[in-house]
């Protein structure tokens, strides 16, 4: 059984309260995916929320698919822009320790190795989109679990800009995720095809990956 406790983290004052993680744990180990509404801290969530709507517009750049030398910006697969989370903002600080005890907390319960984190916030301006994909190909990644949380207040079914998320290459109609403030979402990176449906309004999010290590002689993966 997944026990829930709290926990203080080192150098801190912050508390983690670790039910959350006990819960998602649960739902990846069995069905590979977690969807809980509302369920981010409430200090954190208004903390990244203020954070992303008093960025400058010029943090933001076009996104595009791949790393490195693969990287493409192609508008016919995805139009958000994105702002990667570096650590040295407070906001970001803060979204990178509670990451961070959570990778500590699924390493211990789920054995998965994850290694690093990077994440970033996303904007989808109205119309905007991210077409059906997977975040890792089986063999060629080294992205292990997907994690997206949302800051949209009073999302209305008329705004769109749903994550509809796959459960295969077959499944035509997919679970549909409203983009609520505080909605966390994790899933396998490899299993799950997915995919960002167009907006009606602005929508405001963060999306990331936990990594394994995959370092060879002479690259090292993922890049610090």
């Amino acid at each position: 059984m997944l026990a829930a406790k709290k926990i203080r983290e080192i150098g801190g004052n912050k508390i983690i309260d670790e039910s959350l993680f006990a819960l998602i744990a649960k739902d990846i180990h069995q069905q590979g995916y977690s969807i809980r509404p509302t369920a981010l801290p409430e200090q954190l969530t208004e903390t990244l929320f203020m954070h992303q709507q008093a960025m400058e517009a010029d943090k933001f750049k076009n996104a595009g698919i791949g790393r490195g030398k693969e990287y493409l910006k192609n508008e016919f697969v995805r139009t958000d822009a994105i702002s990667w989370i570096t650590g040295e903002s407070e906001a970001g600080k803060e979204w990178l320790e509670w990451t961070a005890s959570f990778q500590r907390y699924l390493n211990r319960r789920l054995f998965l190795g994850l290694f690093s984190f990077e994440s970033h916030f996303a904007h989808y301006s109205p119309g905007d989109y991210y077409k059906r994909h997977y975040d890792a190909f089986k063999g060629e990644s080294n992205r292990i679990l997907s994690l997206v949380v949302y800051f949209n207040s009073h999302w209305l079914a008329t705004d769109g800009g749903e994550l509809v998320l796959y459960k295969s290459d077959h499944d035509k109609e997919g679970i549909k995720v409203v983009p609520l403030m505080g909605t966390v979402v994790a899933f396998l990176s490899e299993e799950f095809p997915h995919e960002v449906l167009a907006a009606n309004r602005d929508r405001y999010s963060i999306a990331g990956w936990f990594r394994v290590n995959t370092s060879v002689t002479d690259r090292v993966d993922p890049p610090r």
